[in-house]
């Protein structure tokens, strides 16, 4: 049997309900060089991304995760599920880093489903808008955000 990976990810409008919530799978570690190269990708360089000396000075005594670092990562490992098929991603919103987050954790990415809404002007799409939470590997909520996506259906109507 051969199946078609192009058709089996993300998801059309028909396939999104209200309140159904997704855990995405896998996770991801994030080891130092993903940490030390994304700083390097977005020109941050405040030391305490980097600078283990400098870090002991601070209040958490080692190198912290770059929080936007942890929204990317969040948001590509909800794509296979959530934004596969999507036409354009709208808005992101509401990001709340609500805790800490070291080389060397883990995170998961849970997803709900906030609004499904059919488009006024195109029978072919429609808008969907959730929320999803991220957890390190202690079940803490380190981030949360909202995104909009429109997205395609499956049938024109």
């Amino acid at each position: 049997m051969i199946i078609d990976a192009k058709e089996t990810y993300g998801r059309y409008l028909e396939d999104f309900n209200v309140g159904d919530e997704i855990k995405h799978w896998p996770g991801k570690t994030i080891t130092e060089s993903d940490n030390n190269l994304f700083c390097l990708l977005t020109m941050n360089t405040h030391p305490v991304h980097s600078d283990v000396v400098f870090c002991r000075t601070h209040q958490h005594k080692k190198i912290l995760v770059v929080g936007t670092l942890v929204l990317s990562l969040s948001v590509g490992m909800t794509v296979s599920d959530i934004s596969g098929k999507a036409i354009a991603n709208l808005q992101y919103n509401d990001v709340k880093h609500k805790a800490p987050v070291f080389v060397g954790d883990t995170i998961y990415v849970s997803t709900k489903v906030l609004e499904v809404t059919n488009s006024s002007r195109r029978n072919d799409r429609g808008i969907v808008i959730v929320e999803s939470e991220v957890f390190n590997q202690h079940d803490e909520v380190v981030l949360s955000f909202k995104r909009s996506m429109l997205i395609p259906t499956k049938v024109v109507v």
